[in-house]
């Protein structure tokens, strides 16, 4: 019988913003070492189609909601966890990375690149490494340099994550069984927008990504990918990237500088995926009578799947300030975490009458606590997100939850499982950008909201100083270098890896 390929399996996996204050600290990784790590990459599990096809070697495997900077000292601590068990594992043949593409680390600039390089300096040139990322990472040559094979998400909202594993995984099982290496080529492209502008539901974006597997499927290709970028990060690497891999050096170069170019190309045409306005004016709109129910709201800037602390009282505050525009309308609000706050509401128990101050914990920049005076309506501990205490507060008609710790409100479960039924409320305010699947499919209406906050959708006045320069939108009236460039296979010498 043939040996089987042996793999590592590793990846530390976050989206940072660096304009939400505080710090992502190691616990909130959730990291899993030994057999728990087939928990977070349970289709490597034995027994799994591909589990069986080669011996899968955990490592760590750590993934934490966005949020702020990660702490410099935790993420070398992860990162050095990874490598000493790396470095007891022998005859590897290659590693499979989990990633995200847009974790920003105190004090480094490309995070990922530094794990990857450091993983590469324990395994050697010779073990081939695959990485699949969301597509709203920053991805820098020097990342690319590092390994063999890289793939991202082709649909935003992310409704093809376990996919793209997948993907990755196929082309590391199929370039290991071939004994082959890809070449790798990469362009910059000087575009750095927001999610919310860039959702593959609509145009240009659903025809920009169409073409992606029509150049995966021509002959001489293993993969293509076009990475948005992540716009709340300010780092060199923050742009949008185009990267193509396979075994036809032109070939790969000249669809790498097509896709980079009709991305250019249509750089005018992005713009918010539904319909926008200031909350105040979201909250007019809701008010009037007659209108479509549910209507969706959207907290965009401080959406924590974004980056965003989660605790912004912005929208919050507007909502309460306004108790007799919505008098009548029933209203729920998803969510504030507050630890304070969600464990004196368990104390006081479902029927329980609680006077408390939420939020502005971390975000305090653009409104402080919250008094919610109420009666707790109902108590949920959630396992499944490390939320912890969940409590749903009445203020009047309108139901905010309270969480121990940040989670995001994404399936409907989530609201059912605090007894709110999202169908028959009136308004539900979400801390997101674009509607997620399940909430997109409840909306009879709904309006992006453009708050304030760690992800604020106004990227000019964030301030970014540290990307190349130009930038769309930040620069206008200037033509891009969209050449390929040719990345070399890693232990060949790179020494200009951004040029």
């Amino acid at each position: 019988m043939a040996r089987k390929p042996r793999i590592a399996v590793a990846g530390l996996a976050t989206e940072t913003s660096m304009y939400s204050p505080g710090s992502t600290v190691g616990a909130d990784f959730f990291p899993l070492t030994g057999q728990r790590v087939f928990e977070q990459v349970d289709y490597l599990a034995p027994g799994t189609p591909r589990g069986e096809r080669a011996e899968w070697l955990p490592t760590l495997v750590g993934r934490a909601i966005p949020g702020p900077t990660v702490a410099r000292e935790d993420y070398d601590r992860l990162r050095d966890t990874t490598l000493d068990l790396l470095r007891g594992l022998d005859d590897l043949d290659g590693v499979y990375l989990e990633l995200h593409g847009a974790m920003h680390v105190a004090g480094l600039d490309d995070a990922e690149a530094d794990l990857v390089h450091a993983i590469r300096a324990v395994v050697g040139p010779d073990v081939l490494l695959s990485a699949a990322l969301d597509l709203h990472g920053n991805v820098s040559s020097r990342l690319v340099h590092a390994l063999d094979l890289i793939t991202c998400y082709r649909m935003a909202p992310h409704e093809d994550t376990d996919e793209t594993r997948l993907r990755a995984v196929d082309n590391l099982l199929d370039q290991l069984a071939a004994g082959t290496r890809p070449v790798k080529a990469w362009v910059p492209v000087p575009v750095l927008l927001p999610g919310e502008q860039t959702s593959t539901r609509v145009e240009p974006a659903r025809s920009l990504y169409a073409r992606v597997p029509e150049v995966e499927a021509l002959d001489g290709i293993l993969d293509a990918s076009v990475w948005i970028g992540y716009a709340w990060a300010d780092e060199p690497r923050c742009h949008a990237t185009v990267v193509v891999t396979g075994a036809d050096q032109d070939l790969v170069a000249a669809q790498a500088e097509g896709l980079a170019r009709a991305f250019w190309d249509v750089r005018d045409e992005f713009a918010f995926v539904g319909p926008t306005a200031s909350f105040d004016d979201a909250l007019a709109h809701v008010a009037r009578p007659g209108g479509a129910r549910p209507f969706f709201l959207s907290d965009s800037g401080d959406n924590p799947t974004a980056g965003g602390a989660g605790d912004a009282t912005y929208a919050l505050s507007r909502i309460l300030a306004h108790a007799d525009l919505l008098h009548g309308l029933d209203v729920v609000y998803a969510s504030i975490p507050d630890e304070a706050g969600a464990l004196a509401a368990a104390q006081a128990g479902v029927g329980g009458r609680v006077r408390i101050e939420v939020g502005a914990r971390t975000d305090a920049v653009h409104h402080g606590p919250v008094l919610l005076d109420g009666t707790v309506t109902a108590l949920h501990e959630d396992p499944r997100h490390g939320a912890g205490m969940q409590a749903v507060v009445r203020v009047g008609t309108v139901s905010v939850i309270v969480t121990q710790r940040r989670k995001p409100f994404h399936l409907e479960r989530d609201f059912t499982e605090l007894g709110l039924d999202p169908r028959s409320a009136d308004v539900v305010v979400v801390k997101i950008g674009y509607l997620e699947p399940e909430l997109h499919d409840m909306a009879a209406d709904w309006i992006l909201t453009l708050t304030p906050g760690g992800v604020d959708q106004d990227l000019p006045r964030l301030g970014h100083h540290a990307i190349a320069r130009p930038m769309f939108p930040f620069d206008r009236g200037f033509e891009p270098d969209l050449r390929a460039r040719l990345v070399p296979a890693p232990g060949e010498p790179y020494p200009d890896p951004q040029a």
